[in-house]
């Protein structure tokens, strides 16, 4: 029952779920990784705001791509009988895992506005942390929220039917 709660259940749901997820992900994510790349002020900030609208396409798009491999890894780590917890911990788990291996790189190009090998050579470095940061955020903050909006979309539309 909390999968069909929880989850969306048409493509009109499924659009409105990943734009709850992305638009909380990169406004949070974006301007922390770019905080501890180049320190916390409100010109960080701001000119985090400006690159928003191009990150969050690109999200958009990885999102896409990795959904059916994402889908795979969970399959391979999670039982079908296991818990509805389970198996959203772990297909975040491997979501994030798969979208912040191409933003650690991609989300340096489109931050710094132009492309170099230098998030590629420091990728080691920089992922584990880019990681750990949208783990925490899609986990703690973007999945429950989105999560929970299904839920109240399902609850009012089973109260008029």
């Amino acid at each position: 029952m909390l999968f069909r709660m929880k989850l969306p259940q048409n493509k009109k749901e499924t659009v409105l779920f990943m734009f709850l997820i992305s638009a909380i992900s990169v406004n949070i994510i974006a301007p922390v990784i770019t905080g501890f790349e180049i320190g916390f002020s409100w010109q960080t900030w701001r000119q985090v705001l400006t690159i928003i609208p191009f990150m969050w396409i690109t999200v958009l798009v990885i999102v896409i791509f990795t959904q059916q491999p994402a889908g795979w890894l969970t399959g391979k780590i999670v039982a079908q009988e296991d818990s509805f917890a389970a198996h959203m911990v772990i297909n975040g788990m491997c979501s994030v895992l798969l979208i912040s291996i191409f933003m650690t790189v991609l989300g340096t190009w489109i931050g710094s506005q132009q492309i170099s090998w230098a998030p590629i050579q420091q990728f080691f470095v920089k992922w584990p942390r880019n990681f750990a940061i949208a783990l925490a955020v899609e986990l703690l903050i973007a999945q429950p929220i989105a999560r929970e909006a299904m839920q109240i979309i399902h609850k009012h539309s089973s109260v008029v039917v």
